[in-house]
């Protein structure tokens, strides 16, 4: 006997299923609207249209490569080339948007190359099976060496029209960013988004069901490609130039900013709203931080003890239970 749920059941069902994912990480939206309190207290100046731009534009690679760290944790990997794939990103997007190809072409240049990498790394890790830790390890000095073949100092330019549109006074990162948002939502709803989940929790029993596990977590690293290398287009448009190693600190911090969110090394656990939630936090701190005239090793102490109660907190909580 076959069950059928109808859309209204079916609604009724969706937002009791979204609270109950979003138990995990709590805790960490309260952190966030503290600091963004916190934020708006000490530069009045983020409720003008200005201000929320210049924020959203120093938050917008973060999130980026949070999403797309976060998207490889779901499927149970990890990429240690995130910052690589930031600076290949600017590099290309520097060298090729003044050039014969134009911003058009630079910009498929970009994307192309993204999930390019990307799904090869994932076919690398996929079929033949060997530890995405490893794989992107050592396909992050390969990458970086290529950046740095590309341009072995900063150097190139983006077209100040760019520039100017990305990473002017409009808060076009925060349109680009809502924009990426509604294409994951889009995606979740595809065969393969579906199967992102159950590749992660349960790989074994989903391929028994039928669930196309080897494509869910191919296609995962060909788009954790494309959004690192989008993130280090914006960057370029931000700064103007390319930078080879513009990009190295990217890395721990989508990791930090995943795990802040509630995703879970070992797969199938967490949701991408928290891995944005964790990203705004850490762009949060640091501004906070400079504002209150922290210096850098005070800065970096505080982040560490933050994330580290924001992490614990929810552990705690099961504890207790």
């Amino acid at each position: 006997m076959s069950t059928v749920v109808s859309s209204s059941q079916a609604g009724a069902l969706y937002w009791p299923v979204q609270l109950r994912r979003n138990v995990g990480v709590r805790s960490l939206f309260a952190v966030v609207l503290a600091f963004l309190v916190a934020y708006g207290v000490l530069f009045p100046g983020l409720l003008t249209a200005s201000g929320f731009a210049k924020f959203t534009q120093s938050w917008f690679p973060l999130a980026l490569v949070a999403m797309a760290q976060a998207i490889l944790m779901l499927t149970g990997g990890i990429s240690l080339a995130i910052g690589a794939m930031v600076s290949l990103g600017a590099v290309i997007a520097a060298t090729t948007m003044i050039g014969p190809l134009g911003v058009a072409g630079g910009t498929a240049a970009v994307a192309l190359t993204g999930i390019g990498i990307g799904a090869a790394t994932g076919f690398i890790v996929v079929k033949l099976r060997l530890p995405a830790i490893v794989v992107t390890l050592a396909g992050s000095f390969i990458i970086g060496g290529a950046a740095l073949l590309i341009l072995p100092r900063p150097g190139g330019a983006i077209p100040e029209w760019l520039s100017d549109l990305l990473a002017g006074n409009r808060p076009a990162a925060f349109v680009l960013l809502v924009l990426v948002v509604l294409l994951w939502k889009l995606y979740l709803a595809t065969p393969l988004g579906l199967s992102l989940y159950a590749a992660g929790e349960n790989p074994v029993g989903a391929y028994r069901s039928g669930v196309p596990v080897d494509g869910a977590r191919i296609a995962a690293y060909a788009i954790s490609g494309l959004l690192c290398t989008g993130a280090g287009l914006f960057v370029a448009a931000q700064t103007g130039s390319g930078d080879p190693v513009i990009g190295t600190a990217f890395t721990l911090n989508s990791i930090a900013a995943a795990v802040l969110g509630g995703i879970g090394f070992l797969g199938g656990q967490g949701t991408m709203r928290g891995a944005l939630a964790g990203s705004l936090l850490l762009s949060l701190m640091i501004s906070v931080m400079f504002f209150l005239g922290f210096t850098p090793v005070a800065q970096y102490v505080a982040q560490g003890l933050i994330i580290i109660g924001a992490v614990a907190i929810p552990q705690f909580r099961k504890v207790q239970q």
